[in-house]
């Protein structure tokens, strides 16, 4: 039978994103409501080496709900992918009394958190939080919906400037590997073209959706890049693939960035890290470990970190089809 646990330890690691500090404010409440201690870790695996670990009470996560990024702050830590840092972190994991960790990141702080529980057997739980929405496990990640609206809105402004000057804009988006961003908010936003990482779908396809929709009587147009996107090496170089192949175009380019990452998290951001932070702190009571929450149908569940590390959520090809459908 496992320990029971008493103090717990909540970190946010990786790339911010909206929701992470309701998710916090979630592990804590949720740890209070069941006699348990919480600790915050400042920086990720790094501020666990450095012994960098605050106490978290009702008081310290008030009026957190509505704050984007996180205060817990992030880091990517070198050091802690060796076994040297690893055990420094496990001695002042062990010196503060502590129990199990709670991880809210992506697959490699899950990676983390695995071998963490491998050599040293400490209960851990994963909270998915990236904007990217590619772990395998949950349909939603935390930040996602936060970013998409983001990027919609973004979009609606480019897209007042593009038909005020008959301009076609690229807009690039987040999504180095996974093209949910872009696909999703291209739709929303009713671009032209979306272009993402899993479908190469190459230049000149392009270049025909463009052709048409200058027949259909579009004296402007949108085109969603994701930054992974395999069509360039870099949305400039498409931008000036059009430009020289139809002259007729008055290209601009658009980037991003982490514009994407910041913000107020929307309501359901808000929602799902609650329903997110209340299921880790439950799994741990009920001495569970290696697990990461997730919602599925709209139902909290629990999937193995070494599923959600290891396969791939993969996009929903019923969405190519719509977005090329909607395009016309």
């Amino acid at each position: 039978m496992s320990a029971k646990v008493t103090k717990v330890a909540v970190m946010t690691s990786g790339g911010d994103s909206p929701g992470m500090n309701a998710a916090v404010r979630a592990v804590v409440r949720a740890s209070i409501y069941n006699n348990i201690e919480c600790m915050g870790i400042l920086r990720g695996y790094q501020g666990l080496i450095e012994n960098d670990l605050i106490p978290l009470d009702s008081r310290s996560v008030r009026n957190t709900i509505s704050r984007g990024g996180t205060f817990l702050q992030s880091a990517r830590s070198k050091e802690f992918r060796t076994p040297e840092g690893r055990a420094k972190a496990y001695e002042n994991f062990k010196a503060n009394g502590l129990d199990a960790l709670v991880v809210i990141g992506g697959d490699g702080s899950f990676t983390g958190a695995m071998v963490f529980n491998e050599e040293y057997g400490i209960p851990v739980i994963g909270i998915p939080g990236t904007i990217d929405n590619d772990i395998y496990g949950t349909q939603f990640t935390l930040g996602y919906d936060t970013a998409l609206n983001t990027v919609v809105e973004a979009i609606d402004k480019i897209r007042d400037t593009a038909s005020s000057h008959n301009r076609l804009f690229f807009v690039e988006v987040m999504g180095r590997d996974a093209g949910f961003i872009a696909l999703n908010a291209g739709i929303g936003a009713g671009a032209e073209e979306i272009l993402i990482p899993e479908e190469d779908m190459g230049i000149e396809r392009m270049v025909e959706s463009l052709n048409r929709s200058k027949i259909n009587g579009k004296t402007s147009s949108i085109v969603v890049v994701a930054e992974g996107e395999r069509s360039g090496k870099s949305v400039f170089e498409l931008a000036d693939y059009v430009e020289e192949n139809m002259p007729e175009y008055d290209v601009r380019v658009s980037v991003l960035g982490h514009m994407q990452r910041g913000g107020s998290p929307s309501c359901f951001d808000r929602v799902l890290a609650g329903r997110l932070g209340v299921k880790a702190v439950d799994l741990l009571v009920e001495g569970k470990s290696n697990l990461m929450v997730g919602i599925n149908n709209n139902k909290i569940t629990a999937t193995e970190l070494e599923k959600a590390v290891k396969l791939h959520h993969d996009i929903n090809t019923n969405l190519l089809r719509v977005a090329d459908i909607l395009s016309t």
